[in-house]
């Protein structure tokens, strides 16, 4: 049985359209998956045999021995709850959560497949203070930060180290799987601070003076790095024209890799995009303070996006250099 690659993600996903198109170029079977089309798109049966599962999964194009599968690029699938927004509450609710348990338990457990991210791995990594605090350990520089629900703490926080920007944990979540717009990094300013902050939590840094950012994305031992300049300064590169950015390609200063490596594998993961705000010209490390890193971030609007495709296949096809 040929071995194949298992791309995990949703329909329209630009960014995985780009891995798979570097797979078909190499002629590996490549079968792609959107977990929330089970049902008559997409039937499953799996069974233990020995210590792994076996079995197969079938879509509208592709019948997949599951132990077949060398590999998973876990991108961004539909959530289980869009597959089932038609149903009452309660009938919604329980069916995801057994299709998240059963389909999604089985391809999270594929024996000897190597996973580019793991979904648990990713769902450890995306939390912002598990990130900030092994950066840290790292020794990368991190803005001073505070996470709070406590309007005297974040007012005392703002008055040291003004200016302070607020920033969300995660987007804005969709609406019936429609995507509902964004929250960007912004200045706050302490006046406006009142009793509603105790609601939930809040992140607030002091603003790194930044004369530029940069975009660190890491695959395998791979290392892509643009420096990304907002022809308005703006404090957030994502909010305005993404056309209109200036891309330059710049080297990580060693120390920075060194620590960039250490991260994903502390973290399981294989593949991540940083975040940087640079204070200088980026040869010094002192000159880059890390923000953030998106253990599935989106990299294909990158000018180097063919090459980190390819870096992607390598990886999935164990060529790793």
């Amino acid at each position: 049985m040929a071995p194949s690659v298992l791309v995990v993600t949703s329909l329209e996903d630009a960014t995985a359209d780009l891995v798979v198109s570097a797979l078909n170029e190499r002629a590996v079977p490549v079968a792609r998956v959107d977990p929330a089309d089970i049902g008559e798109r997409l039937t499953f049966a799996a069974r233990i045999d020995g210590s792994s599962w076996s079995g197969r999964l079938r879509t509208d194009s592709r019948d997949v021995p599951i132990e077949s599968v060398t590999a998973v690029y876990y991108r961004r699938p539909t959530p289980f709850a869009a597959r089932y927004a038609a149903l009452p509450r309660l009938d919604r609710e329980f069916a995801a959560a057994e299709a998240r348990q059963g389909l999604g338990g089985v391809l999270a457990d594929i024996h000897g497949a190597r996973y580019v991210n793991h979904p648990f791995a990713v769902a450890r990594a995306e939390y912002k203070p598990v990130q900030l605090r092994r950066f840290a350990e790292l020794g990368l520089l991190i803005p001073p930060t505070l996470i709070t629900n406590d309007v005297r703490k974040a007012r005392a926080f703002a008055a040291r180290n003004a200016p302070v920007i607020y920033k969300p944990f995660r987007g804005l979540p969709s609406i019936d799987g429609e995507n509902a717009g964004a929250i960007w990094a912004q200045r706050v300013d302490a006046a406006d601070f009142d009793d509603s902050i105790a609601v939930t939590a809040h992140l607030f840094q002091k603003e790194v003076p930044k004369t530029s950012d940069a975009r660190v994305t890491v695959v395998g031992r791979r290392v892509f790095v643009q420096r990304i300049t907002a022809p308005d300064a703006a404090l957030d590169w994502r909010r305005g024209d993404w056309a209109e950015l200036v891309h330059t390609p710049i080297a990580v200063p060693e120390p920075i890799e060194r620590a960039l490596h250490r991260y994903l594998a502390d973290m399981a993961l294989v593949f991540g995009c940083f975040d940087f705000a640079l204070t200088g010209d980026g040869e010094r490390a002192e000159d880059w303070t890390i923000l953030e890193c998106n253990p599935n971030g989106q990299w294909g609007w990158l000018p180097d996006a063919d090459s980190i495709a390819e870096a992607f296949a390598d990886v999935l096809t164990e060529k790793e250099t």
